[in-house]
């Protein structure tokens, strides 16, 4: 094992791969409903029943993609390669998938169904790798807590990115392009942002070539250090799968995650609507463009960046587990009185810069607790499975968001949302206000609930780590 430390540089190019994906992902987490609903042309029960349809049928591959990467073998390692292979067509098919072809309904149905599973398919063959380097960047937890931190940081940062920029590209290129751009554009002053589909084509395709740099960045500046103690010759896949189901504390990581990510999924999912029909701020900052939802989405990834960088302190003096409960706790209590805040905006972004500190927390503890069980599973078994068990909170992610889009798009349909009416009737508003309040909170109360029963505490993960160096140790003084 090469044991040189990570260096600054290393960290950065480590987040630069979340950076990408996250610039991708909360395009599909935040907007892509309302693509769907209002520029593509579909209901808002077909889009939420696709959301849905496609991430379960693609949940397997999740699995089977760190299986494959556990067992890449090239003079990059076994993870980064993937990096590097999937980086242009990860952008190329999000343009695609953002593209609104000239079919009727039906065929709209079965190209959306078609280019949204071949994007989550490419996000799969990128992000699973990517994730699963984590846990061969280094031994060290804490080391991997700072890693996660970084990579979370730049996360928040690529999706402040888009955030400042995909409004203002989407209403620009409008203004430029179609013979009626200049009056989408100006409709959308009053509303929120452009509908006009070529926009929408050209904003994805700007933020994709970025997306592209990134991930090459993120190639060539880390390294892959950590090796297993025992090697292999032919591993068995359903002895590591076998391994995997027995595995407890796996089995609780990912539903508690999975009840995070629904939380943010429902919360971002809704809010663009919530904005415009219950909130109803017709206003433009000056010179960005954005509207007040953008500011919302802005205001909250600052907060979720500030939750990030004190993490990492947090979880050192109270530990990982303590943490990320306290955090759900909050979240889940500021959800719920967020349902009961009149239609004022400085109490909603009040709120909301709140809610999204305690939001910032957990995802960084959550991805370093899943380095924590790729060390627990090699004691148990001697067997190193980083890509099968990071799939696992790639599978989460996907899910969580899947299943929070889906919930999303059924609650709008089943409270009437109507996509050709400037005004929604009281019924719709009242979901939509359930949506980012009361929904998260219990999704919150849920994560908070699994982590109770989590049985990694902060001892058991040194006694890991300090055993497993000790057994490398050995594995080199007998060559």
């Amino acid at each position: 094992m090469n044991t040189n430390k990570v260096t600054l540089k290393e960290k950065v190019g480590y987040g630069f791969g979340d950076m990408a994906s996250s610039m991708f992902w909360k395009i599909f987490g935040m907007y892509s409903l309302f693509f769907y609903t209002d520029v593509f042309g579909i209901t808002a029960a077909a889009a939420g029943t696709m959301f849905v349809v496609t991430r379960f049928a693609d949940c397997a591959l999740d699995v089977i993609i760190g299986i494959a990467a556990d067992r890449t073998k090239t003079r990059w390692g076994r993870y980064r390669p993937y990096l590097l292979w999937f980086a242009i067509p990860f952008s190329v098919m999000g343009v695609i998938a953002f593209f609104v072809p000239d079919f009727g309904y039906t065929g709209k149905v079965v190209y959306a169904y078609i280019t949204f599973s071949l994007m989550m398919i490419i996000y799969s063959l990128i992000n699973v790798p990517y994730a699963s380097l984590l846990g061969v960047m280094s031994p060290n937890p804490k080391e991997r807590n700072v890693l996660s931190s970084y990579r979370m940081s730049f996360a928040f940062i690529g999706s402040f990115i888009t955030f400042m920029l995909l409004q203002p590209l989407i209403d620009g290129y409008a203004k430029v392009f179609g013979p009626d751009g200049l009056q989408v554009a100006e409709k959308a002053v009053e509303a929120t942002i452009s509908t006009m589909p070529i926009a929408w084509t050209l904003g994805v395709a700007t933020i994709g070539v970025i997306c592209s740099i990134l991930f090459f960045l993120c190639f060539k500046w880390t390294r892959e250090r950590v090796e297993p103690v025992v090697e292999e010759k032919d591993p068995s896949v359903k002895k590591d799968l076998i391994n995997l189901v027995k595995n407890v504390p796996w089995w609780i990581l990912v539903a508690t995650g999975l009840a995070a990510l629904l939380f943010n999924a429902v919360r971002d999912g809704v809010a663009i609507y919530y904005f415009r029909d219950y909130v109803q701020v017709a206003y433009k900052m000056p010179f960005t463009g954005w509207d007040m939802t953008t500011v919302y989405f802005l205001i909250g990834q600052a907060a979720n960046l500030i939750g990030v960088m004190m993490a990492p302190g947090l979880s050192d003096k109270y530990g990982k587990r303590k943490t990320y409960m306290i955090a759900m706790a909050g979240a889940a209590v500021l959800s719920a009185i967020f349902f009961f805040v009149p239609d004022q905006l400085g109490w909603i972004l009040l709120l909301q810069t709140l809610i999204s500190l305690c939001a910032g927390y957990v995802l960084p503890l959550l991805w370093s607790m899943f380095a924590d069980i790729v060390d627990y599973q090699e004691l148990k078994t001697n067997r190193r499975t980083s890509g099968l068990i990071f799939s696992s909170s790639s599978m989460s992610q996907k899910l969580g968001w899947a299943l929070g889009s889906g919930l999303t798009g059924g609650m709008l349909f089943l409270f009437k949302y109507n996509p050709d009416l400037v005004e929604q009737s009281t019924q719709t508003i009242f979901g939509e206000r359930l949506m980012i309040s009361l929904i998260p909170a219990a999704c919150c109360v849920l994560a908070f609930i699994g982590m109770f029963f989590y049985p990694l505490t902060e001892k058991k993960v040194k006694e890991a780590t300090a055993e497993l160096e000790k057994r490398r140790a050995e594995k080199l003084g007998n060559r």
